[in-house]
């Protein structure tokens, strides 16, 4: 786990900017691009691109495209562009109309790829997908040549209209590069530039049975929109002599690849792939389901985007991988929502009390702080009655030493309202405990008392007349060990699924504040956590999710440290 240091240095990637900028190697300019494919929801990784490519276009003054970078129909949908779009917005970046897709230069790619073989760079290959991994070799051993390498430019050519014109199967042939099959870096070896695919596109519908794999599409992308500034993650640093032989090879404009570190998380796994698999398994509800590092599961858990971006910032950028404590990620929610989350009373194990000396019938407005955090954020009341909900926890008939709530023969301070002292325990015939029986002292209103007397515990509670039910549940992390990716032998990582991800509580009562909140507003539930409305919510029933708790681990590893 790596522990981020605060630094108003800048980052290695601003260095380079500024380098290039003091050397005028792009006449000044700054143009980033953020360009993910769509096939499948953004997570939390994508965020940390996300922030660093739109940042460093704000911070120097440039500009930042979003791109889709949409090379496989088989693969991706309408969702989850619309998805992408709706989750960079949400954290706060505008593309000022920049946005574009590969797809929009498949003429021109089509182009290059012919440009390539005519020049005798490129081929069509007839061997399988297996036979070309067998001839792609190994880091320590040599490729093999295709025996199909040394096809003439009219025979490639036409091979290669034949393939665009859709006479051939899936599989049947693919357009290579001819580089180097004994190339130390596999990426080198004769790469496949194109394949053909009978799918609907999108964007294109049946234009095109012929699509351009990612490495061959991604650095012409770039090119043709004059990116400055290519910034992608350590695993595309072997594909970076790739990407420059093509613009060496095309003789077109070179954009500038810079590699970063990837955000890792513990108790995460990032790669789209399983959490694909972990929708469509159904271990999860979909992609926005709570527990997922997707951002949409984020915003519907009631993470908020500055809290996303003030983590992305705090962690920076590196050129080593490195894994994140989630805790950070937590504290930086917990930060944000302490400053803007109204603060609510919210009974999650109920246990009646009737305050007996209370009178029948009446209803006082007791004074509540809504955030004392924020001055600006005013005061609400909340109805006292002589019957009201407090949690079964913080009543014990017979008190160990610490308990310092609610006992027999003992006073306690209800939040906002007044002492009370439990007088009389009512039970069941199995001898559960059902109501209490209290008295209050009406000189102690708002919570204060006349004579100073020392009260240990004070208790949150909710009027039995007034109370709105709820449901609430309760997300725990989606993995059970911090690498979820190391599976025991004959497991993949689904073995380590936490089974108490989730625990759902049908009999919440909370006071009526919380009666007209919207869809993703978020509360503290005092002494319980933060938590934000959910989308199942109807006109029958509140639903809530809890966002994290209240207990600060991180901070306590700091201390630690």
């Amino acid at each position: 786990m790596t522990t981020p240091e605060i630094t108003s240095a800048a980052n290695f990637i601003e260095k380079i900017i500024e380098e290039d900028n003091q050397s005028n190697k792009f006449g000044g300019r700054v143009h980033t691009r953020f360009p993910p494919e769509p096939n499948g929801y953004l997570h939390i990784g994508h965020a940390k691109s996300i922030c660093l490519n739109f940042g460093l276009a704000e911070k120097f003054g440039g500009m930042a495209n979003l791109r889709f970078d949409d090379t496989n129909p088989s693969k991706e949908e309408v969702e989850y562009v619309d998805s992408i779009i709706n989750d960079v917005h949400w954290l706060g970046f505008d593309w000022e109309g920049r946005l574009f897709y590969a797809s929009d230069y498949f003429q021109q790619l089509y182009d290059f790829a012919l440009k390539l073989i005519k020049d005798g760079n490129a081929y069509v290959d007839s061997l399988t997908a297996e036979q070309i991994r067998q001839h792609r070799g190994t880091l320590t051993e040599p490729g093999k040549a295709s025996p199909y390498r040394g096809r003439s430019v009219e025979e490639n050519l036409n091979l290669f209209e034949r393939m665009k014109a859709g006479e051939f199967k899936e599989g049947e042939h693919v357009l290579r590069a001819k580089i180097d099959m004994a190339a130390g870096n596999l990426n080198m070896r004769d790469p496949v530039m194109y394949r053909v695919i009978h799918a609907e596109h999108h964007r294109t519908g049946n234009q095109w049975c012929i699509y351009p794999m990612y490495d061959f599409a991604h650095g012409q992308s770039d090119s043709l929109e004059r990116i400055t500034h290519s910034i992608c993650t350590l695993e595309f640093e072997d594909h970076r002599p790739l990407y420059d032989w093509f613009v060496e090879k095309l003789g077109i404009y070179a954009p500038q690849q810079i590699e970063f570190a990837r955000l890792n998380l513990t108790y995460t796994v990032m790669s789209k792939r399983k959490l694909l698999l972990l929708v469509r398994e159904g271990h999860v509800t979909g992609w926005d389901d709570p527990r997922m590092p997707t951002l949409s599961g984020l915003r519907r858990r009631g993470y908020t985007a500055q809290a996303i971006r003030d983590f992305a910032d705090r962690i920076g950028v590196a050129k080593n991988e490195s894994v994140i404590d989630i805790a950070l990620l937590e504290y930086f929610i917990r930060q944000d929502l302490n400053r803007h989350a109204q603060r609510v009373m919210a009974v999650m194990n109920p246990l009646k009390v009737v305050i007996t000396n209370y009178p029948e019938g009446m209803v006082e407005e007791m004074d509540a702080v809504n955030n004392p955090e924020d001055p600006t954020a005013g005061m609400r009341q909340v109805p006292f009655s002589r019957e009201i909900y407090i949690e079964r926890d913080d009543f014990m008939e017979e008190p160990s030493k610490k308990f310092f709530r609610l006992a027999p023969g003992r006073e306690v301070r209800l939040m906002h309202a007044y002492y009370i002292i439990c007088n009389e325990v009512i039970k069941d015939e199995h001898g559960e405990v059902i109501e209490l029986h209290c008295s209050y002292d009406p000189a102690t209103r708002g919570g204060d008392s006349p004579d100073k007397r020392k009260i240990q515990g004070t208790l949150h509670w909710v009027s039995v007349a007034h109370a709105m039910a709820a449901e609430v549940r309760l997300y725990d992390q989606l993995f059970n060990t911090p690498t979820p990716d190391e599976a025991a032998e004959g497991q993949d990582f689904t073995a380590n699924l936490n089974p108490n991800s989730l625990q759902i509580l049908n009999n919440v009562k909370l006071e009526p504040s919380v009666a007209h909140a919207s869809l993703g507003t978020s509360y503290q539930f005092l002494r319980q956590g933060y938590f934000c409305l959910d989308a199942d919510t109807t006109a029958e029933k509140l639903v809530f999710n809890r966002t994290v708790t209240l207990r600060d681990t991180w901070a306590k590893i700091q201390t630690k440290q």
